[in-house]
């Protein structure tokens, strides 16, 4: 390669990343002023470098086979910020994708955008959420991350109180505020946390979150807190039916609740496939199902509906969770009492059975099983399906890649394009469900096919219950996927 060449490069990078700095700007602005959040195919654009905003647009470009660029997104953006638009969230992936296709009937990027998002004013105001996580473990602690990462003006979610048992003093609350500060698995949460001893809070990101100490959910006032129609969400994993449940609303100040497990007698919700069949004016107590039920539900929707599935079997490789054993020892199931960082343990799920209670097409085709693996987090399913239609290897992964860019289930379904796909890669995916294509099977018959699900259990999942909470809370924006 000659000098003058390489300097063009040089002037070209230096170019792109000077536009990356823009686009940055611009992304925030419309965050923080007009609660208006840019994804670029559902990959979230806040708080990201200029070396992410780069490597996310090559990213895009790959997925849809066309070049994605800096310089089209920080016009888009531009446009997007001089536009009379309510709370939204915006895919400007898409919109550049398409704005390439539909340029000749535009006359530039502000009547694109205008055009595209004329739809957009017809959503009324949205009243504010307030939020109350009850229990503070893995899902509590990602949750309070998300809630509070995604704040910006308080239009949507407000997460106002955290409750936990036990003693709360100087110490607790500093080992919480740690806790929420640094994970093991997900790094370092960036934002500010300290705690407030005399009103017994954390501040986080200077906004006071209380930490409530209470032994059943009857105990609580919340009003005496300044929080009112709270939904609360379960993450202790003790209330699990309607009636238990149910004791959450006599709370002062509580109007829904929404369980991060697999419930009994209450409607089992995967976001994007059944969330509609369910009225939040009529209905207060919810389940966000499980985390493998939520990855494998929307590709077997898919599945589903384009070949038809007779039957199959579901094996679930999932990363140990706390109720496994650091060290052999006693155990109330056999094979759990083994040390889960050095065992593979097989052991049960009831993910094939749940999937039907969010898609009853399902009823009764599918088995399940699943073996925990020494890895912290990150988890794979794989479906083993015997089809109606006879299909191919291309067949099924250009219908999935459909269903990742179109449709309902744009939010839940990613579709990876990568060689070297392994399972940290997917961790802190905001998708329930990641589509490995490189790895599915079709045998020759054509009708049994083998696909591989990956799925960060704790995150990919935390994102599923936040889009239901904002959908029974009647707070979701309008969106543009």
């Amino acid at each position: 390669m000659q000098l003058n060449d390489y300097e063009k490069q040089l002037n070209l990078q230096a170019d792109k990343r000077k536009s990356c700095v823009k686009f940055i700007k611009t992304i925030h602005e419309l965050w923080y002023e007009k609660s208006i959040e840019l994804v670029i195919f559902r990959n979230t654009l806040l708080n990201k470098n200029v070396s992410d905003i780069l490597d996310l647009h090559e990213y895009a470009g790959k997925f849809v086979g066309k070049s994605i660029s800096i310089y089209d997104t920080v016009e888009l953006a531009d446009a997007i910020m001089k536009l009379d638009l309510p709370p939204a969230k915006l895919d400007i992936g898409k919109l550049a994708y398409e704005f390439h296709s539909d340029n000749p009937t535009h006359k530039n990027a502000f009547a694109f955008v205008a055009d595209k998002l004329k739809g957009a004013k017809k959503q009324g105001e949205i009243k504010p959420q307030d939020v109350v996580l009850y229990g503070f473990g893995r899902i509590g602690r990602l949750l309070a991350r998300e809630l509070m990462t995604k704040t910006g003006k308080g239009s949507q979610m407000r997460l106002r109180a955290i409750v936990t048992r036990g003693t709360i003093n100087e110490d607790v609350l500093e080992k919480r505020a740690s806790l929420l500060k640094n994970d093991s698995v997900h790094g370092v949460f960036s934002a500010t946390v300290s705690v407030d001893v005399e009103n017994k809070a954390l501040i986080i990101n200077g906004t006071s979150v209380y930490i409530i100490s209470a032994n059943q959910p009857e105990d609580i006032d919340y009003t005496q807190y300044g929080i009112s129609d709270a939904l609360i969400l379960d993450n202790t994993g003790a209330f699990r039916d309607e009636a238990a449940l149910s004791r959450h609303l006599k709370s002062k100040g509580a109007k829904r609740v929404l369980l991060t497990a697999p419930g009994k007698g209450i409607p089992n919700i995967v976001h994007g496939v059944n969330h509609k069949e369910v009225d939040p004016n009529k209905t207060f107590i919810y389940s966000a199902a499980s985390c493998t039920t939520n990855a494998i539900t929307p590709v077997l929707c898919a599945i589903e509906k384009s070949f038809g599935i007779k039957d199959g079997h579901l094996e679930t490789i999932h990363a140990y969770t706390n109720d496994q054993n650091l060290v052999d020892n006693m155990h109330s199931k056999y094979r759990r009492g083994r040390a889960a960082a050095l065992n593979m343990v097989i052991t049960e799920t009831g993910a094939g059975q749940a999937v039907a209670k969010a898609f009853p097409a399902l009823e009764g085709k599918l088995t399940s099983n699943a073996i925990r693996v020494p890895v912290p987090n990150g988890s794979l399913a794989i479906l083993k399906l015997n089809l109606k239609k006879k299909t191919s290897v291309d067949a099924i992964n250009a219908t999935m890649k459909d269903y990742a860019l179109n449709g309902n289930l744009v939010e839940q379904i990613k579709f990876s394009i990568d060689n070297e796909l392994v399972s940290s890669d997917i961790v802190g995916s905001s998708a329930p469900s990641i589509f490995d294509s490189k790895a599915s099977i079709v045998h020759q018959n054509g009708t049994s096919a083998v696909l591989y699900v990956w799925y960060d259990n704790e995150y990919g999942y935390s994102h599923q219950v936040i889009r239901l909470a904002k959908y029974v809370s009647q707070v979701r924006r309008y969106t543009y996927y």
